[in-house]
């Protein structure tokens, strides 16, 4: 972002900015996401989940709601995201609050996947041990064998849309001069801009 620039008034209309431009730019996965959760008792988790789809209403993403992540999202929908591009220099930092996406948006989703992701949705046991890959695979196998064609979705796997309350871009600048612009969401769904010291 060079000196000077301004950003859009809505952050959702300079996070679909900065995506275009991170996928004409990064060789891999440009909506790689960092997704942090936290347990009951207040224990951070962070894994990385690519992002499925964004607009005025959030960013969805998908996954076993079964899995560590999907449990402690029952527990305290709160998270965290974090986007950074390093050939553009550039990060976003989204809060916010998960819900869960409709049954339609799920099935929809899940139809687009490739059959061995899909097939794989009821294989894995997902964040639970697992013995050996063989295990794995062998289950695999056994869905292949159960579903020959239509592979329905399973009711644990779904997708959470989650809800910013508050996005900070930051744009790397020289001497650690840092861009920095924050985006809060105010109790009337009006978002304000803002700026913070590197």
């Amino acid at each position: 972002m060079p000196e000077g620039e301004s950003l859009a008034i809505s952050p959702f209309d300079q996070f679909q900015i900065w995506m275009s431009e991170a996928e004409k730019s990064e060789p891999s996965d440009p909506n790689a996401m960092l997704v942090a959760t936290a347990t009951p008792d207040g224990r951070p988790s962070l894994r990385t989940i690519l992002l499925k789809g964004v607009d005025d209403r959030g960013l969805v993403f998908y996954t076993n709601k079964e899995s560590r992540k999907g449990g402690e999202l029952a527990a305290n929908p709160k998270l965290a995201l974090l986007f950074y591009w390093k050939s553009l220099r550039r990060q976003i930092r989204i809060e916010g609050t998960a819900e869960h996406v409709t049954d339609a948006e799920s099935d929809s989703y899940y139809a687009s996947r490739p059959r061995i992701s899909r097939l794989g949705a009821w294989a894995s046991e997902q964040s639970r041990p697992l013995r050996d890959r063989a295990v794995l695979e062998g289950r695999l196998a056994e869905m292949e064998a159960r579903y020959p064609d239509d592979i329905p979705r399973p009711g644990y796997w779904s997708g959470y849309r989650v809800l910013p309350e508050r996005f900070e871009f930051w744009q790397e600048m020289p001497y650690r001069l840092h861009d920095r612009t924050v985006y809060l969401r105010s109790a009337n769904g009006a978002w304000g801009q803002s700026k913070l010291f590197p």
